[in-house]
């Protein structure tokens, strides 16, 4: 196994190779920041970060890993999304979440500390109010989420709109 390294990727990068490489989701408009893991030669993965898409999430501290795809290379997924992580904390972010789809197993957001905290059956965007064609198949969804260690050790989890 090779020694896996992070290198920041612009978001045109980061979507070129979930084009390339992604099984079931296309490119995303936006992000906060998006790293690559390489091998030293060679990017193996990339992770995409940005804003929850439920808004029930989105309170201003929390994160949420919109793409993660890699070429397959062992350990490239745990890497990637401790990096992630990291990078998410050392912004002042205090959470990180995910949604997989129920039919993967989830190891490698386990291996590296994420709980899954949640499920969402797969419903359609497309409502009367707002119609929209939908991009993924429409399967349960699971929940993963890393909090910061300091929230862990009893600080207050700040809001959007704490002091």
């Amino acid at each position: 196994m090779s020694k896996l390294y992070a290198v920041p990727i612009d978001l045109e990068g980061a979507n070129e190779f979930v084009l390339r490489h992604h099984r079931h989701h296309k490119p995303v408009i936006g992000h906060k920041f998006s790293i690559a893991a390489t091998d030293g030669n060679n990017i193996v993965g990339v992770v995409i970060i940005g804003r929850p898409v439920s808004r029930h999430r989105d309170d201003g501290m929390t994160l949420e890993v919109t793409r993660l795809c890699t070429d397959g290379t062992k350990n490239a997924c745990s890497f990637l999304y401790g990096a992630a992580a990291r990078a998410a904390f050392a912004s002042g972010y205090q959470r990180i979440g995910t949604y997989i789809r129920r039919d993967e197993p989830g190891i490698s957001l386990k291996a590296c500390g994420w709980r899954l905290i949640g499920e969402t059956p797969g419903r359609s965007w497309n409502v009367p109010s707002r119609p929209r064609k939908d991009k993924t198949d429409l399967i349960p969804r699971l929940l993963f989420e890393v909090v910061n260690r300091a929230a862990l050790n009893g600080e207050k989890v700040k809001t959007k709109g704490d002091p």
